[in-house]
């Protein structure tokens, strides 16, 4: 499989995850949250897919799962700033991160 293909899967589920993290809590607009939070999750999977194996990361030798670490928690960033709720969205993005960016490594 593919490495993209296999970070996008990762990412779908990585969304279904934190989604239902996030079904208990309270928000104007559910459907928009819930949404929002789920995309951002694909779109790490999907960028972690397509960075790992790059050659310039190949070159500079950095862990697959500190590529996925960093990735998460800058995609992460915005939806924290805008939300302030910091810790669960950055401590999410960033562990769901450093597993997408190991699972594709290993698998991919």
């Amino acid at each position: 499989m593919s490495r993209l293909l296999l970070g996008a899967i990762s990412g779908v589920v990585f969304g279904v995850v934190v989604v239902v993290t996030m079904i208990p809590l309270n928000f104007a607009d559910r459907r928009t949250a819930f949404f929002a939070a789920f995309m951002s999750r694909f779109a790490i999977g999907v960028l972690i897919g397509a960075a790992i194996g790059s050659p310039q990361l190949v070159a500079l030798r950095v862990p697959s799962w500190l590529v996925g670490a960093t990735i998460g928690l800058l995609v992460s960033l915005p939806d924290a700033i805008v939300t302030k709720a910091y810790p669960p969205i950055l401590i999410m993005g960033t562990i769901g991160g450093a597993a997408v960016g190991y699972v594709v490594q290993r698998f991919g």
